[in-house]
């Protein structure tokens, strides 16, 4: 099937504008001075792994002998790689005026880096004292020649490079790496205490190191970093049976330091016959060697952070914001208790994770705590949630922790936490040969009086207490046996790895996620061609996938309102005459990273799933990933207040454009600025002064803080407020708690998505819910899921480069924990419907 190439843009390009909007955060004068400079560091960083990852992925594809057609911009490895070198000079151009002039306004605090021809001569004595006392003795100055040949660079290493004249020869290349072992800043003595200078150990070597080589005149020197291809599949590395899985991806993280370069960045002056040099040797084209003129590697900047004098940080750092107690919990409460008497939802960053690590805590010594399973992909290298773990394995409690030793760039610290969990008694399981599992899961298994009972937390980010304090997630945890029956097949499903496993509420990749996404967009075209209102709202990180980008477009010819969230990557083009005229894509980058993947349907967001993926290919069919309800209304509205809130943002958000730029928001002469991740800061903060309530104001407080707090920071009216959430006699039509959603459970992954006019609720749960309200006009989805299927298939190559039972349990009213009863009518609801069918 041929594409239609005026709606969508290469993703790569995308990418590339999504940093540069990055990197524009260090020229906004609102954000303190050196936050400012840390933006610029964040850019660096982000272009480092898109080289390593998708530039080297691109290379990799470039060198078929019949190279593939990207699905979005029609063009060959070959020719994105072009078009990503010839965007480099610009971007590097931008990210040294920025850093030049932050440096700069940085040396009015105090604030400076000497570089070797800045140094005064008591600065020289110094630094050349501690070049000859702490590095000399381990450095390895070496000079290429034929019987020393170039050496093995490492990836992202730097290594100072020095152009000698010696009285025999001249012009000669001289290396030194330097030794990561190192602290990377010397910090230099002054007189004033408030004074803070530095140098970096790579400067320092440059200017004190060259007699290392011997009887040499220094003519040219240089740092060098060289970039190296790290997008390698350990599932094509040969696996050694003999071996366990640890072992193998070991090997590999050794093999990705020894890939094919794609990168060499210069700071400094070298002559340029020998760049020339340097570049065959390692097999570059001339536009693979990038110029800067700034410290090609930032990390250090965080580090510098820690020195700035006290008295400074309020004028140049942001504000100190720490994640907020939840008004959803008690703390003088059990958080167990707390979330089988309701569904919980937390917010990060503005709300604290500590509610989730004290339920695993919990389990962990609760004596009716059978078992606790979870999913694992990215954890913090000190992490409160593993050590719960392995407490609870020592405590004789059933743990089992799916671990994704897989993710790139954290495989390091997995394999460590692998062994310490397997050590204390953990079953420790890995993911599916060809599938990373990237699902973020977790579930507590209970005997109570007899009966089984499961609490299970779902999460749209990693269960990393550092990240949570940074990335914008949300974390559901609830007590609901139709979330929880799922939960449990789901963690039988990856035991046993089957992949292609049934649910009755959950979407799980690579079968039945975007099935679920696609059913959903479609139940709004059948609204918007029967003239009734229609909506969605996406949030995620990116969108790539073709098919799901097609079906948006569909969507928006169809009359559907479209509102798209997208941080980063999105090979979409809105407002495209006759075809995307209805979507509109914005992309917010600010304080913290935006990083929740939210699908909301219909005009009040009567369907709202949480999901650890994205709209990528590599998410919806090659890893295993979630989406997940949220069946309680209440926490529906909550979500979908963020999302109006993010919509109203006027000054960190961007609009793109139908030329695949874009631009800020256009406010009103009137119009007051409105940050959103500013507001939720100032609401998490004043929800959480209501803790100091009694009791009766904390619930009266729980239901009117947030409409409060909304209309007063928006300065909206009524009339605005409704808008943005649905009322409460909206909410009050659909019957307390989902009831709605409870009535049809659909499992997701029927083959053929069919229904006949007899079918019963058991035979195809909750399938009425994503069908035309008249099913006899709009009659069957079978050909269109078909037609997807075999599109998938058939494009699979090309698609994104990215290859990267129904049963309801009835408990007795001694196994219900107290708080619950008023659901155990639609338990006896349910089961009277799968007895006696749906219409009796």
């Amino acid at each position: 099937m041929p594409y239609d190439f005026s709606y969508t843009q290469n993703r790569e390009l995308s990418w590339l504008r999504f940093n540069e909007r990055v990197l524009e955060e260090s020229t906004d004068t609102s954000v303190p001075l050196y936050e400012r400079l840390k933006f610029v560091s964040i850019f660096t960083s982000n272009l480092d792994e898109f080289f390593m990852v998708r530039v080297g992925g691109l290379n990799d594809l470039s060198l078929l002998k019949t190279e593939p057609v990207d699905n979005k911009s029609n063009q060959t490895p070959s020719q994105q790689l072009e078009s990503i070198f010839e965007a480099m000079p610009r971007l590097y151009t931008m990210r040294a005026e920025s850093f030049k002039e932050l440096e700069e306004n940085l040396e009015n605090y105090q604030i400076k880096r000497l570089t070797p021809d800045t140094l005064s001569p008591e600065q020289f004595k110094f630094v050349n004292d501690y070049v000859q006392s702490f590095l000399l003795p381990i450095l390895n100055p070496q000079i290429i020649e034929s019987r020393h040949p170039f050496p093995n660079l490492k990836n992202l290493g730097l290594y100072c490079a020095f152009i000698l004249d010696t009285k025999e020869d001249k012009g000669l290349l001289g290396m030194i790496e330097v030794p990561q072992s190192e602290a990377r800043v010397i910090y230099l003595p002054g007189e004033d205490s408030d004074n803070l200078s530095y140098i970096l150990i790579e400067d320092a070597i440059l200017a004190c190191a060259a007699q290392s080589f011997g009887e040499v005149s220094v003519v040219g020197q240089a740092v060098i970093r060289l970039t190296r291809n790290a997008d390698i599949d350990p599932d094509e590395v040969i696996f050694d049976e003999d071996d366990n899985y640890r072992q193998h991806m070991k090997r590999v993280l050794k093999k990705r330091m020894r890939l094919q370069p794609v990168r060499l960045e210069i700071q400094g002056e070298l002559d340029p016959k020998i760049v020339k040099q340097i570049r065959k040797t390692l097999d570059l084209q001339a536009n693979q060697v990038i110029y800067s003129s700034c410290p090609v590697e930032q990390s250090y900047i965080w580090e510098i952070e820690d020195h700035i004098p006290g008295f400074l940080t309020t004028e140049l750092l942001y504000e100190p914001f720490s994640p907020q107690p939840s008004i959803e919990f008690d703390p003088h409460r059990s958080v167990t208790e707390q979330i089988y008497a309701q569904d919980k939802l937390l917010w990060y960053p503005y709300e604290s994770m500590t509610p989730f690590l004290e339920l695993i805590h919990e389990a962990a010594f609760d004596p009716e705590v059978i078992s606790i399973k979870i999913t694992l992909y990215r954890i913090a290298k000190k992490s409160k949630l593993a050590e719960s773990l392995i407490a609870a394995a020592e405590n004789g409690k059933e743990v089992t922790v799916l671990m994704e030793l897989r993710a790139r760039f954290d495989e390091e610290n997995n394999i460590i936490w692998a062994e310490r969990l397997e050590d204390a008694g953990c079953t420790v399981t890995y993911g599916q040969e060809g599938f990373k599992v990237h699902s973020k899961i977790c579930q507590i298994t209970r005997r109570v009086d007899g009966h089984i009972i499961r609490l299970t937390q779902l999460g749209t980010g990693n269960y990393n207490e550092k990240t949570a304090g940074i990335y914008s997630d949300f974390s559901y945890m609830t007590a609901d046996d139709r979330i929880g029956d799922d939960a449990n097949t789901f963690f039988r499903n990856m035991s046993i790895g089957n992949l292609n496993g049934t649910y009755n509420y959950l979407g799980v990749a690579p079968s039945s996620l975007k099935p679920l996404i696609m059913m959903g967009i479609n139940k709004e075209i059948f609204k918007a061609k029967a003239n009734k209102p229609a909506g969605l709202i996406f949030k995620m990180n990116s969108l790539t996938d073709r098919d799901v980008i097609d079906k948006l477009v569909e969507a928006s010819q169809a009359g559907v309102d479209v509102k798209l969230i997208i941080r980063g990557i999105c090979c979409l083009l809105p407002g495209i005459p006759g075809k995307t005229e209805r979507i509109e894509v914005r992309s917010i980058a600010g304080r913290f990273l935006e990083h929740a993947r939210v699908y909301a349907f219909g005009v009040n967001a009567d369907r709202i799933y949480l999901s650890s993926a994205d709209m990528m290919t590599r998410n919806t069919e090659h890893r295993v990933e979630i989406a997940y309800p949220i069946l309680d209304v209440r926490l529906r509205q909550m979500v979908m207040d963020v999302l109006q809130v993010q919509l109203k943002d006027n000054v960190k958000a961007r609009i793109l454009g139908a030329d695949g730029i874009y631009r800020k928001v256009e406010r009103g002469p009137e119009e007051a600025e409105f940050i959103s991740q500013e507001y939720f800061m100032d609401v998490a903060k004043q929800n959480a002064a209501q803790n100091n309530l009694s009791d009766e104001q904390m619930t009266q407080a729980r239901k009117n803080v947030a409409r409060r707090s909304m209309v007063t920071s928006l300065n909206l009216s009524e009339n605005d407020l409704s808008n943005l959430a649905p009322s409460t006699q909206q909410a009050q039509t659909k019957t307390a708690d989902d009831a709605d959603l409870a009535e049809e459970p659909q499992s997701f992954t029927d083959v053929k998505y069919k229904r006949s006019a007899g079918a019963s609720a058991e035979a195809s749960p909750l399938f009425e819910e994503h069908l035309p309200e008249s099913f006899e006009e709009e009659p069957i989805l079978e050909l269109e899921v078909e037609e997807l299927s075999e599109r998938t298939a058939e494009n699979k190559e090309a698609s994104d480069f990215d290859v990267a039972e129904n049963t309801t349990l009835v408990r007795t009213h001694k196994s219900i924990p107290e708080g619950r009863f008023a659901r155990f009518g639609k338990y006896l609801s349910l089961a009277f419907k799968a007895l006696f069918g749906k219409d009796k």
